[in-house]
């Protein structure tokens, strides 16, 4: 059987999460459910964007990725069903997909239309559901909606560059579990900009000067343990998706501290890149 994966922003605290684990369960017994998250920030489209964009990669092709982010129905946020990269998502219209289609562009895109057949005040857990066994049976999109051409997409995703060529403006767009804080400035763009030139990152209060690619080559380990800068050590890198992120070595939000709160960034924040 396929895989079923579920990102949402329900929490661990109510049922809504457990209550669709059981409908599908219900309708395929055998098929093999997987969390992606279930904490993402309330009806936080960006933030379920990019775990979604880092996520389903990992999994097989065919891999079904129910999303559970601003999903009411309403005449602005219909459903849709799209088939991409070898993947199907399934969630609202509301721009989580832009992310993945700005790099990759999706095969299929139907607007779900069974709604006449389900009443429902939960769609993640009446319809999402429905459509999502529908095609682990091996059901095609153009049953359950009709094709479609374009999705809503995020306004502002994308980083900025001046008129000069010489300033990369970006964004605040995730703040990880460590309290590290990722942008929206991909290695590709920040390459193709810079073009080799040296660089400073203005952060707030916090600059920077070197971009690491893993946190411990920031720590010069033939120093003795005693006299090495390790923990509180700031430091930007490009993470394990390529995404430019601001970080502190070994942070701990609750005692040391992490980077959102010791440079005073949160989401959406303006990161800069000058080129010398």
């Amino acid at each position: 059987m396929p895989i079923i994966t579920l990102t949402t922003d329900f929490g661990e605290k109510d049922h809504f999460a457990g209550a669709v684990k059981g409908a599908i369960y219900s309708e395929l017994p055998d098929v093999r459910i997987v969390d992606i998250s279930h904490s993402i920030s309330p009806f936080h489209i960006t933030e379920a964007a990019y775990i979604i964009q880092n996520a389903y990669r990992s999994f097989p092709k065919d891999t079904i990725h129910l999303i559970g982010i601003d999903s009411e129905l309403n005449p602005e946020n219909k459903h849709i069903a799209v088939y991409l990269d070898g993947h199907y998502f399934i969630c609202a219209n509301n721009g989580i997909i832009s992310m993945l289609a700005s790099e990759i562009k999706p095969e299929k895109i139907v607007e779900i239309n069974i709604h006449d057949r389900i009443e429902t005040n939960f769609p993640v857990l009446d319809v999402f559901v429905k459509v999502a066994c529908h095609i682990a049976r091996g059901g095609t999109l153009d049953v359950i909606g009709k094709s479609i051409a374009e999705i809503k997409e995020i306004r502002g995703l994308q980083p900025v560059v001046n008129s000069e060529n010489n300033q990369i403006v970006g964004n605040v767009i995730y703040i990880d579990n460590y309290g590290n804080v990722v942008s929206n400035i991909t290695r590709s763009f920040f390459e193709e900009v810079g073009k080799g030139r040296k660089y400073t990152i203005q952060a707030r209060r916090a600059t920077f000067s070197t971009i690491y690619s893993h946190y411990s080559e920031a720590i010069n380990f033939e120093l003795p343990a005693d006299k090495r800068e390790e923990d509180g050590k700031k430091l930007a890198l490009w993470n394990s998706s390529k995404y430019l992120e601001l970080a502190i070595y070994k942070s701990n939000p609750s005692t040391v501290g992490s980077a959102s709160t010791l440079f005073g960034l949160e989401y959406w924040d303006t990161i800069s890149i000058n080129f010398n």
